[in-house]
């Protein structure tokens, strides 16, 4: 098993270091990638070096993991990464996102009658790329599993950790 957490400079700092260092205690390996190589650093100062997302065999992973912050607002203008969030949900692979990742979501127009959450500031996001909101700690549907924000990480942890070793 292999996961792969995409994000970018002011990242949320727990909710990219939290699923990183909970998934590399399961024994799963797990890439950090970005559109550029080299080290960004999350809102919080936190530093972590990236793989270029180019570099990147999607069909390597099994686990796409999109934390929040502000840099979903600048990834999800990326068409190599829309293109490839929309790969990871046609093939049924797992795909995580908490807090503003979820836009990264809707511009990838994966979102038609699916049940998400994520921050509230971006409900009516996640409504208009026609999914369903719901303000919960977390939410399952399908391959899809979303958090609203870093106070919910044990509960997204508990579901990601699941799939992961179903």
């Amino acid at each position: 098993m292999k996961a792969l957490i995409v994000s970018g400079p002011l990242f949320e700092d727990s909710e990219l270091l939290v699923p990183y260092y909970r998934l590399l205690e399961e024994g799963i390996e797990t890439q950090v990638a970005s559109l550029a190589r080299g080290a960004m650093q999350g809102k919080h100062g936190y530093k972590v070096e990236a793989v270029g997302l180019a570099d990147i065999n999607d069909q390597e992973y099994h686990l796409l993991l999109l934390p929040g912050g502000k840099a979903p607002i600048t990834l999800r203008a990326n068409s190599t990464l829309l293109e490839l969030v929309g790969r990871f949900m046609t093939q049924g692979k797992t795909v995580a996102a908490i807090c503003h990742g979820p836009l990264i979501l809707a511009s990838a127009g994966v979102l038609a009658g699916r049940h998400l959450t994520g921050v509230r500031g971006i409900a009516r996001d996640i409504e208009r790329a026609g999914g369903h909101y719901l303000d919960e700690r977390v939410v399952v549907d399908g391959n899809l599993i979303t958090s609203r924000h870093p106070d919910d990480l044990p509960y997204f942890m508990r579901e990601i950790i699941k799939r992961c070793r179903s």
